[in-house]
């Protein structure tokens, strides 16, 4: 390891840098609110940020607030009528997060787990978001998706993949071990 040494008139002064880019932080904030979905086939959480790098809202897919979880259906089989199905009760996590958010998302960045589908899109850019950073695009082959990123384009709102660096979840795993060791 280096040794650091001062420049003129410093007094304890010290290198430092982050464990982790803004992308991955927020990308992990984002992982971290869909670990709160009870959804129990797929969890998609997202966060919108400000040019200043500060969390606006964030969300996560589950039903709309004030519902009883417990009597809702939470099952994918399109084959049964919609009030048989979790798609008639579940908000998508954007959706949820632009709905609860206090401050305008005009110009933010949003951190979605899960690129949006067609309906998220149309919230995403009638609130003039300038950018979306996606982790998986498990989707991209089914027409909502080309309907998304149509949108996208013709709003003028850019998109790219996160791939978040391999050794990033070990790394943050063996930290958070490491935290729980000192309790």
């Amino acid at each position: 390891m280096d040794t650091y040494v001062p420049k003129e008139g410093q007094i304890n002064y010290i290198d430092v840098s982050s464990q982790v880019s803004w992308d991955e932080y927020f990308m992990l904030e984002a992982m971290l609110a869909s670990f709160k979905s009870k959804d129990p086939n797929t969890k998609v959480g997202c966060v919108f940020v400000d040019k200043h790098n500060h969390q606006v809202t964030m969300g996560y897919n589950g039903a709309i607030a004030g519902v009883d979880e417990s009597k809702i259906p939470w099952g994918n089989d399109r084959s049964v009528s919609m009030e048989f199905q979790k798609y008639g009760y579940v908000m998508h996590a954007e959706a949820n997060a632009i709905s609860h958010s206090v401050k305008s998302l005009e110009s933010t960045r949003v951190y979605v787990t899960l690129f949006p589908c067609n309906e998220c899109a149309k919230l995403i850019a009638s609130q003039r978001v300038s950018e979306i950073i996606y982790l998986s695009d498990k989707y991209r082959d089914t027409p909502e998706i080309r309907v998304s990123k149509k949108i996208f384009d013709l709003s003028g709102i850019s998109y790219r993949q996160l791939k978040l660096k391999p050794d990033l979840i070990p790394r943050l795993s063996g930290y958070l071990s490491g935290m729980l060791d000192q309790v």
